[in-house]
């Protein structure tokens, strides 16, 4: 059972990884760093070894999958799922849209999520159950009457197996409606996902995540009444491919399942197995 000890566990968990992250943004100038380790090494490192030496001790039976130390007791009933940094390329450049991403999954299915940006100071917790807040107070995404004009997101086309550039294409076009002005935003990694719970963005599409990339999205976006499924519209699992489609409005579940397969005529099965 997740309870509200667990969020409250999850919330300390964010404070430490972003106190271990802050020092290394925007510092690599006035900071001697080892020919073999950039800042963002250096800061997912320092924030997930914050986050475990919490977790081993308040929750020594559960078991941890972090992207930089590992996985341990990964068949525990409960899991936790840390990314430190997601968005390392913001990071990098200097850009305050990375987040730290922490999950509680029970029997695989996230329970809490937590998208953390720890140098602007916002963080969107969701868990089972509960509205998604936002720095405490509870958010909701908007009604999206139709594809066009709807607000989209991406954090690259350049990370999607070519196959699947068509399909992410005929969706933008379907959102544009020919109107260049209606581009989508680019950039951001999980942040998107917030500033989509928020009510700010419609839809955020990605190709290829893992799912200790999407673990922590679910609850924020879900809590909030949006809907996370993969491209086909099915329920993200473990064993998802990681196309990924986040919709503030679940009611343009359709129309955005028939603009991304409208590209060639592989309806249904356009995922190259």
């Amino acid at each position: 059972m997740t309870t509200r000890d667990d969020l409250a566990l999850a919330n300390r968990l964010a404070d430490a990884a972003g106190a271990a992250i802050r020092p290394f943004f925007r510092a690599r100038y006035d900071m001697e760093i080892k020919a073999d380790k950039s800042p963002v090494t250096e800061a997912d490192r320092a924030a997930e070894a914050a986050i475990r030496a919490i977790l081993e001790k308040e929750r020594p039976d559960d078991g941890i999958i972090g992207e930089e130390y590992g996985s341990v007791r990964e068949d525990a009933e409960r899991v936790w799922i840390l990314d430190p940094i997601d968005g390392t390329r913001s990071f990098i450049a200097g850009r305050p849209i990375f987040g730290t991403l922490i999950a509680l999954t029970q029997g695989g299915w996230p329970t809490i999520g937590i998208i953390d940006q720890p140098i602007a100071q916002e963080r969107w917790a969701g868990m089972s159950g509960q509205p998604t807040t936002f720095n405490g107070r509870p958010v909701r995404t908007r009604a999206c009457k139709a594809l066009e004009g709807a607000g989209i997101a991406t954090t690259s086309p350049h990370l999607f197996a070519e196959g699947d550039v068509p399909h992410y294409m005929a969706l933008v076009a379907a959102v544009s409606g020919g109107s260049p002005r209606q581009g989508p935003v680019y950039g951001g990694d999980c942040y998107n996902y917030g500033l989509l719970a928020s009510g700010f963005l419609d839809i955020v599409i990605e190709s290829g995540l893992q799912s200790y990339d999407f673990a922590a999205l679910v609850p924020v976006v879900e809590g909030a009444g949006g809907l996370m499924c993969d491209w086909n519209g099915e329920p993200l699992t473990a064993d998802s491919e990681g196309h990924v489609l986040a919709l503030g409005d679940p009611a343009r579940l359709e129309d955005v399942l028939e603009a991304l397969h409208a590209a060639g005529h592989d309806h249904g099965h356009h995922h190259g197995h």
